[in-house]
């Protein structure tokens, strides 16, 4: 069997090597981890890292003694919040400043100096001017999103061709044509790489937000739960838990993405290593119908909590007001817009929508 390729300089992985290695490299830091943490009288002592299986065992414990499952929906719901609002602000403010000389010339000194405010320092700040309750997190959230999102957005307007304001212009485009068949789209496509990356930041300052005043969340479960009873285990399992939600994050705006611009990847993925023109396969198929069925079942089930909200059929229970509290506007914003999305893929399969 000839393996040179997993030594090859600068060698390239096809989707299957890919997944192998992924589960190789695993398996391998967890023997590693439990080489270092297992036994009688380990290299590293107990006390300072645990082993695996402590930590495994602190999951059930988050679980029934700690609230798990409402503490991390109101993180979600904080992220999600501090996505919404920082994306609005920084979209028409990146515009207004990145297309109008007046604006970039008495702003952009501000703009690029505002970057450098440390945001941990902040945070009394924010309690000032909003509470310490789920409005104050997510504004401090936006904020962080916002002050590294606005500067690439004008970075994005600085990069469109200037060949294609000129084609439009000669097609006869005016002003706000130039800004919504050029400029939109463009920066749009780019900008959604560019938040996608910012997940990492996000779930950073929702920990600093969330220990900052103490309402619940993974971030203050970590602080109570694991760090303030010396629990080295359960802040380990919180923080497995966070990657977990990042990477599943990070894998949804992926997906999305390809389905928002697929023109993004046409040339990149219409061929495989061999250079030989792919096919749409059975696999593509169904897994874009399960894809597609799942979401119509959680919009489903989202409904029905909904509406259980203002007429209760679930007795006394609310389940979207228990886990997202203050933050279900959140959750609210996010379904609409997949609704939205749906159902304009319904109407385009059958040839309805424009």
């Amino acid at each position: 069997m000839d393996l040179s390729w997993l030594f090859k300089l600068a060698g390239e992985l096809n989707g299957k090597q890919k997944k192998i290695l992924t589960v190789v490299g695993l398996l391998i830091f967890i023997g590693i981890w439990s080489i270092l943490t297992l036994g009688a009288s380990p290299i590293i002592p107990k006390a300072i890292f645990p082993d695996p299986i402590r930590v495994f065992k602190a999951f059930g414990e988050l679980y029934q003694k700690n609230d798990l499952v409402r503490n991390l929906s109101k993180s979600i719901g904080l992220n999600f919040g501090g996505y919404i609002k920082a994306v609005a602000y920084a979209i028409p403010i990146g515009f207004l400043i990145g297309l109008v000389p007046f604006f970039r010339g008495a702003f952009q000194k501000l703009i690029d100096a505002i970057r450098f405010l440390p945001l941990t320092a902040l945070t009394g700040l924010f309690i000032i001017w909003f509470g310490i309750h789920a409005e104050q997190k997510i504004n401090f959230l936006a904020f962080g999103i916002f002050i590294y999102l606005l500067p690439i957005v004008i970075q994005r307007i600085d990069e469109v061709d200037d060949v294609y304001v000129k084609t439009v212009h000669t097609l006869g485009a005016g002003y706000w044509g130039t800004i919504f068949t050029v400029y939109l789209p463009y920066v749009i496509s780019k900008l959604s790489d560019d938040i996608r990356i910012l997940t990492a930041i996000s779930w950073t300052y929702i920990i600093v937000a969330e220990t900052s005043a103490d309402q619940g969340g993974i971030g203050s479960l970590i602080y109570k739960a694991g760090q303030r009873l010396g629990r080295v285990d359960i802040t380990i399992a919180c923080l497995i838990i966070i990657m977990l939600v990042g990477v599943f994050q990070d894998r949804t705006f992926a997906y999305l993405d390809r389905k928002l611009f697929p023109y993004k990847y046409q040339l990149k993925e219409s061929y495989d290593a061999t250079n030989t023109l792919k096919k749409f396969s059975e696999w593509d198929a169904i897994s874009d119908y399960i894809v597609s069925l799942t979401a119509w079942i959680f919009i489903a089930i989202y409904i029905a909590l909904t509406v259980n909200e203002f007429t209760p059929i679930l007795g006394q229970a609310k389940p979207l007001s228990y886990l997202f509290g203050d933050t279900l506007w959140t959750i609210h914003v996010v379904f609409v817009l997949v609704l939205v999305y749906q159902v304009y893929q319904l109407l385009k399969k059958f040839n309805l929508a424009k």
